[in-house]
C-alpha cells in the first residue's frame, strides 16, 4: 500500500494530502528500478573480479592438471625422439656400412606426413589449447613418420642379412680384445705419435692391455700375414674376411696362428704385447675395407652393450696421443 503524503496548507490552516500525477509515479519507479539495477550490477562486476565460481574454480584446476600432463607428455616425446635419433644413427653409421647400403636421406627421414588440411578439424574445434594441442600432435606424427621409416629399413637390412649369413659370420663384428681387460686408449683420426710428438693420421683403435692378454679374430676368415719387426707393427697378423674385409692386429707378444689358417670370429690369434714403434702395452687394431682403412669404431656392434658401445665412441673421439 502506498505511502499517503500530507503537507500544511496555510490558506485553509490543515494538512491536505499531496497529490502525486501518473507521471511522476512512473518517474520514481523507473528511479528506483535503476538504482537497484546498478546496485546490482556493481555487485556481479565485483563478484565476477574478485571471486571465482564453482565452475570457474574446476576449469583452473582441469588446466593445471593438462599443462601438468602436456610438460610431461612433452619429456616423453623428447626421450623418444632421442631413443630414435640413436637407432638411426646406428643404421646410418654401422648396419648400412656394413651391408653397402645407402643412408637413408634426411629429406626421407624428415618429411611430412600430409598437408595442413591434416589438421583441419583440430583448427575447426577451436579448442582453447589449440597451438599446445597441435605442436604437439605434429611432433607424435614426426616420430610416428621416422620409426615407420625406421622399421623400413630394418626390415630391408633384416632381408640382406638372410641372404648372406655367410658375410655375416666373416665381417668383423667384435672387439679385438675383451673390454674387461683393456680400455680403448686412442681411436682413428689425426693423433699425435707417441714418438715423433707430431700429428699423425692414426689409421685404427689402440687397446691399451697387459702384455699377453688374449686378442681375438673379429671375424672369420683366412690367415694371410705373421711377422715379427723390431720397428713399426712389430708383430702382426691379417686376416682376409673375404667380402673386402682385412683386419690387423699389431704389437703383438707372441702368435696363436700361421698363416693359411681358417679362423672362426672369436677364435684366439695371439697376445698383446709392446713390440715394434710402441710406448707401451697395447694392441693396435685396424678394419680394411676395399683395401682402404676405415674406422673400427663401425664395426664393434656385437657382444656389447649400448652403454659400452657409446663409452667406445666417446673414448675414440678424443684427439689424444696414439700408443
Amino acid at each position: 500500500m502506498p505511502k499517503i503524503k500530507y503537507y500544511y496548507d496555510p490558506n485553509t490552516c490543515k494538512y491536505e494530502k499531496v497529490k502525486i500525477t501518473r507521471m511522476e509515479m512512473i518517474f520514481d519507479g523507473i528511479m528506483t528500478l535503476s538504482i537497484i539495477l546498478f546496485a546490482a550490477i556493481c555487485i556481479v562486476v565485483v563478484y565476477m573480479n574478485y571471486y571465482d565460481s564453482p565452475k570457474e574454480i574446476s576449469l583452473r584446476k582441469e588446466n593445471e592438471k593438462l599443462h601438468f600432463y602436456y610438460n610431461m607428455l612433452g619429456k616423453e616425446i623428447q626421450k623418444t625422439s632421442g631413443m630414435l635419433a640413436k637407432l638411426q644413427e646406428r643404421d646410418d653409421g654401422i648396419y648400412r656400412t656394413i651391408y653397402e647400403q645407402d643412408p637413408i636421406p634426411e629429406s626421407i627421414r624428415n618429411a611430412g606426413i600430409g598437408g595442413a588440411e591434416r589438421y583441419n578439424k583440430l583448427i575447426q574445434a577451436k579448442l582453447s589449447k589449440e597451438e599446445l594441442i597441435l605442436s604437439t600432435v605434429k611432433d607424435l606424427d614426426q616420430i610416428k613418420r621416422k620409426m615407420y621409416i625406421q622399421t623400413k629399413s630394418y626390415d630391408e637390412l633384416l632381408t640382406i642379412a638372410k641372404s648372406q649369413h655367410l658375410m655375416l659370420a666373416s665381417i668383423p663384428a667384435i672387439a679385438p680384445i675383451t673390454t674387461s681387460e683393456s680400455y680403448l686408449s686412442s681411436g682413428f683420426g689425426p693423433r699425435y705419435h707417441p714418438i715423433y710428438k707430431v700429428k699423425k693420421m692414426h689409421t685404427g683403435l689402440d687397446f691399451a692391455a697387459r702384455v699377453g692378454t688374449s686378442i681375438y679374430a673379429t671375424g672369420g676368415g683366412t690367415v694371410t700375414k705373421v711377422s715379427s719387426s723390431y720397428y713399426g707393427y712389430g708383430k702382426q697378423v691379417e686376416i682376409d674376411h673375404g667380402f673386402g674385409f682385412k683386419t690387423k692386429y699389431a704389437h703383438m707378444s707372441e702368435f696363436n696362428v700361421k698363416v693359411g689358417q681358417k679362423v672362426k670370429r672369436g677364435e684366439c690369434i695371439g697376445y698383446s704385447g709392446n713390440t715394434g714403434t710402441s710406448s707401451g702395452p697395447h694392441l693396435h687394431y685396424e678394419v680394411f675395407k676395399n683395401r682402404n682403412k676405415v674406422n673400427p669404431i663401425h664395426y664393434i656392434y656385437r657382444d656389447i652393450s649400448e652403454e659400452e658401445y657409446e663409452m667406445l665412441v666417446k673414448l675414440a673421439s678424443i684427439e689424444n696421443q696414439s700408443m
